[in-house]
């Protein structure tokens, strides 16, 4: 199994990634969208996780504008919150300028990048997003149909807001199938915004299936922070791996 560091052209600069790509192939081809603390141990034990099964993967710095990985020095300074704040303080500004069009922007060079490597299928792709991920991933799959088969998301927030950038009001361009694995102690996403994002989804006939996690809460998927839920960890792999098999069959 080939696992690297590799730089991607993107939208306004260059952004690093973890690839890991499987020996042998074409592999089917999985992109992963990280939380807010980007690049990490973590992340790269999930996407050698999804790779172990089959898949060849990429995860992007999608913060890389404000500087490489990692963005957190230290994960155990979440902990402080003195520290916290000032780890805060730096990459809320990042995500807040981190608009639908340069997302798409980036994300076609993604694509371009992985689908130019080694042991990586044609032909479109299943994005896995956790928190702000699963915003960027549902922003994806409605401006690059063509492009991305599926979406799951995973404490996923602001998925249905009164922005008119919300991307609830373009759910009608997804040709593919999404999933949602709401947090149900998450303030980003609450219970009347799922309830808005569904009745879009609704609406316009798109396939879904939106879950919510009880005992969970926003980031429960991320063993490295105080967020963790083991069992809606397991469960989020359970649900993953489906949806993999499901549009990769």
């Amino acid at each position: 199994m080939r696992k690297e560091y590799v730089d991607i052209p993107a939208g306004d600069g260059v952004a690093d990634a973890y690839l890991v790509v499987p020996d042998g192939g074409p592999h089917p081809g999985v992109v992963l969208f990280v939380d807010a603390f980007g690049l990490r141990p973590r992340i790269e034990e999930m996407a050698e996780r999804i790779a172990a099964a089959g898949y060849a993967v990429l995860a992007p710095n999608l913060l890389y504008r404000g500087g490489r990985s990692p963005m957190v020095e230290d994960m155990a300074a979440l902990a402080d919150e003195s520290k916290r704040e000032a780890i805060f303080g730096k990459i809320f500004p990042l995500i807040s300028q981190l608009d639908t069009a340069a997302i798409t922007r980036d994300a076609q060079m993604y694509l371009d990048f992985f689908h130019a490597q080694e042991g990586v299928a044609e032909g479109p792709v299943v994005i896995t997003g956790y928190c702000m991920g699963g915003l960027n991933a549902l922003k994806v799959i409605e401006a690059l149909p063509d492009r991305v088969k599926a979406i799951a998301s995973f404490h996923g927030g602001r998925l249905a807001t009164d922005d008119p950038d919300s991307p609830h009001l373009r759910v009608g361009a997804i040709t593919g199938e999404v999933y949602f694995g709401h947090a149900d102690q998450d303030h980003s996403m609450d219970a009347e915004q799922i309830k808005t994002l569904e009745r879009a989804l609704d609406e316009a006939g798109v396939t879904y299936r939106s879950e919510i996690y009880e005992g969970a809460g926003h980031g429960f998927t991320m063993t490295d922070t105080a967020a963790y839920h083991e069992e809606g960890e397991k469960r989020h792999w359970a649900n993953l791996f489906a949806l993999l098999e499901r549009v990769n069959g």
